[in-house]
């Protein structure tokens, strides 16, 4: 199965941002992921739409956005403007994902739903057909750098087998301690998109740990 790389740019050196994104547009990467945290659903505060503006300028990659907010249907249509190609919410933060979902589509993005550690993958069996991408955090969101959850391993497979049941064509991403000693087995359990952040931006040889990941 081929496999997404999105870099996480809450890794990446701010002191020379313009670097990092060039580094990722040179590199075997797909896609750009992009935390955007509001210090009340997570304890950070991240990037804003001035940011990833510019970034959309830069980028010769797919810019997927990662919502860690509240209410977060207040700004659907603002990160569509600001260059957002996935825009991926919360379940924990949606009470009306599906209609969430529908306005994400809507508004030309694809649209991804994200469970943290400790939200069961069970509860989005309702919502498979209306997702193109389901992100399962194994670390609790909010901070880079956290030890990756093992028990996300047994909650991509069973998503997996939901998705497939279904015959949907949604993605399973995963976002948290993501590195090179458990990405084939993240692979092997069902997902089809890692997040990495520390394991690419913290190693002496960026472009070397994607192609590294890509060839895995």
């Amino acid at each position: 199965m081929s496999h997404i790389i999105a870099p996480s740019l809450l890794s990446a050196d701010f002191n020379h941002l313009y670097k990092d994104i060039q580094l990722v547009n040179e590199s075997d990467a797909d896609w750009f992921h992009v935390d955007v945290m509001d210090g009340v659903f997570v304890p950070n505060i991240s990037f804003g739409f001035p940011i990833m503006k510019h970034l959309k300028k830069l980028a010769t990659k797919p810019l997927d956005v990662h919502l860690m907010i509240i209410q977060p249907d207040r700004y659907l249509e603002e990160f569509a403007k600001a260059g957002a190609d996935i825009l991926t919410v919360h379940y924990e933060a949606c009470p009306h994902i599906h209609r969430t979902l529908q306005s994400i589509r809507s508004l030309g993005m694809k649209a991804g739903v994200a469970v943290n550690p400790g939200t069961p993958v069970g509860m989005l069996e309702d919502i498979l057909h209306d997702a193109d991408l389901f992100l399962v955090m194994s670390v609790n969101p909010g901070f880079g750098g956290q030890k990756f959850i093992p028990h996300t391993f047994d909650k991509i497979r069973q998503l997996r087998s939901m998705i497939e049941a279904v015959e949907s064509s949604a993605m399973i991403e995963v976002d948290g301690g993501v590195d090179l000693s458990n990405y084939r087995d993240l692979i092997d359990s069902g997902a089809n998109a890692m997040v990495a952040g520390n394991a690419i931006f913290g190693s002496a040889n960026p472009k070397e740990t994607i192609t590294e990941m890509k060839s895995i």
